[in-house]
């Protein structure tokens, strides 16, 4: 499986999520840029989660049916053609970061895939059915992970 980069000109891997993009802050998505997706691509798949959450995997972010010509997304912006799914805080797009207040770092993973076949969902679909349809389908991936604290 070959690798896609992920990058943002906010923050670099393993580093500080600027408070803009958490949910006390400005709470909009941050802009990410991706090379590296294969042409054969059929669509990307784009979710970030908080894999720290005391609930267990916490979504931020899940946007199916991204162009996969797309190079990347502006701050505050969904993806090129992509269908942005509920979030954990039970509304579409994106939702920062809101760990609790004396928690260490949490870890918000940003995982880019790239699909063989467009992504078949049932209706309101959940992070596990993306999931399962990543998984059935994936190319290549990347990952990039941000860093929060309260």
């Amino acid at each position: 499986m070959t690798g896609i980069e992920l990058k943002s000109s906010a923050f670099t891997d393993h580093a500080p999520v600027p408070r803009r993009y958490a949910l006390e802050g400005e709470n909009v998505s941050p802009p990410l840029a991706w090379s590296g997706v294969p042409d054969d691509a059929a669509e990307l798949v784009l979710m970030c989660e908080d894999p720290d959450a005391p609930s267990g995997n916490f979504v931020h972010w899940i946007v199916v049916g991204v162009d996969p010509h797309s190079d990347g997304v502006s701050e505050g912006q969904s993806p090129p053609g992509g269908t942005e799914l509920v979030n954990g805080y039970g509304r579409p797009g994106w939702g920062g970061p809101h760990p609790p207040p004396g928690d260490e770092s949490h870890h918000y993973v940003f995982h880019l895939y790239a699909l063989a076949e467009p992504c078949v969902l049932p209706d309101a679909p959940r992070a596990d059915d993306v999931r399962q349809a990543v998984e059935r389908q994936e190319l290549a991936d990347g990952t990039l992970i941000g860093l929060y604290r309260r």
